[in-house]
C-alpha cells in the first residue's frame, strides 16, 4: 500500500466519524455556509494577476515538519499583501498537520481572497464541510477518484457554489477525468504514489488541457525562471507552498519571487 492509499483509507474512516457527529443539516447552519463564494478562476485570469496561489502547510508525508512555528492568519495575510491571488490551506490533520481551525483563521484574516480547501475529497459530505468553513474551491484528485466520482462530486460542488480544481499527474488521468463539472485543471508535478517531482510533467500536459480550463501547475515550483517558462506554456496559476513555508518569513519569500518574476517578464 503506497502513501496515497494509506491517506485515502484513513480519510474514509475520518469522514465516517465526522458524519456520525455532525449532520449535513448542522453544517448548513454554520455561519459561513451561506456566504457568497469568491472565484479563484477569475482572480487568476484578471489583468496583472501574479497567478500565485500560496499555500499554508505545516508538514507533509515526504518532508516531515516543514514549518510549525508560524500562524495561519499571519502567514496568509502576508501572502495576500505580497501578491498572492489565492490561498490554499491544508485541512488534513494526520498526514499534513492541517486543521479546520487553521482554515478558519486564514478565512477570517482574508475575507476577500479566494480560498481552496486542500484535502483528499472522497465523499460529498466533505463538500458541505468545505462550504461550512468558508471555502471557495475544493480539490478533486484524479489519482484517488474514479471519473464518475469526479463528475458527481464536481456537480455537487457547483450546486453549492464551490469551484472545482481537478488535480492530475499524467495524460491518462487527464483524459479520463476531465468533465464539464471542473473549472480549473491542476497538474501536480509531484507523483503522489512515489513523491518524486518534475516540472516536465506540467510542460508535457500543457497543450493537452483545453483552453476553457484555467491551467495550474502545482509542486516543485521554486524559482522565477520556472514560473516564466510555465506561463509561456499556457499556465495561469501556480500553487506554491513548501518553497515559501520552509522559510522563516513565507510572505517575504513570496514577495521576492513576485518581484523576480516581474523583472524577468519586463525584460524578456
Amino acid at each position: 500500500m503506497n502513501i496515497l492509499d494509506k491517506i485515502v483509507a484513513h480519510k474514509r474512516t475520518e469522514v465516517a466519524d465526522a458524519k456520525s457527529r455532525v449532520s449535513l443539516a448542522q453544517l448548513e447552519q454554520a455561519p459561513l455556509f451561506g456566504r457568497p463564494t469568491l472565484s479563484l478562476k477569475n482572480a487568476l485570469t484578471a489583468n496583472g494577476a501574479s497567478g500565485i496561489i500560496s499555500e499554508f502547510k505545516r508538514k507533509s508525508p515526504s518532508k516531515g515538519i516543514i514549518n510549525d512555528r508560524v500562524l495561519p492568519d499571519i502567514v496568509t495575510q502576508g501572502y495576500v499583501a505580497a501578491g498572492a491571488n489565492g490561498l490554499s490551506v491544508l485541512t488534513d490533520t494526520d498526514f499534513f498537520g492541517g486543521t479546520f481551525e487553521d482554515f478558519g483563521k486564514a478565512r477570517a484574516a482574508n475575507p476577500t481572497t479566494p480560498m481552496l480547501r486542500k484535502d483528499f475529497m472522497i465523499d460529498e459530505y466533505q463538500l458541505w464541510e468545505a462550504k461550512a468553513i468558508g471555502a471557495d474551491v475544493i480539490l478533486l484528485i484524479a489519482a484517488c477518484l474514479t471519473p464518475d466520482e469526479i463528475s458527481y462530486l464536481g456537480q455537487k460542488a457547483h450546486s453549492l457554489g464551490l469551484e472545482v480544481l481537478l488535480e492530475v499527474h499524467d495524460r491518462e488521468e487527464l483524459e479520463q477525468s476531465l468533465c464539464e463539472h471542473v473549472d480549473m485543471v491542476g497538474v501536480n508535478n509531484r507523483n503522489l504514489k512515489t513523491f518524486v517531482t518534475s516540472v516536465e510533467t506540467s510542460l508535457e500536459l500543457a497543450q493537452l488541457i483545453p483552453d476553457n480550463f484555467v491551467k495550474i501547475s502545482e509542486s516543485s515550483l521554486k524559482d522565477a525562471d520556472t514560473i516564466v517558462q510555465l506561463r509561456a506554456a499556457g499556465y495561469q496559476g501556480f500553487l506554491i507552498g513548501e518553497t515559501f513555508m520552509k522559510t522563516e518569513d513565507p510572505a517575504a519569500a513570496l514577495r521576492g519571487l513576485v518581484a523576480e518574476i516581474t523583472s524577468k517578464t519586463q525584460f524578456a
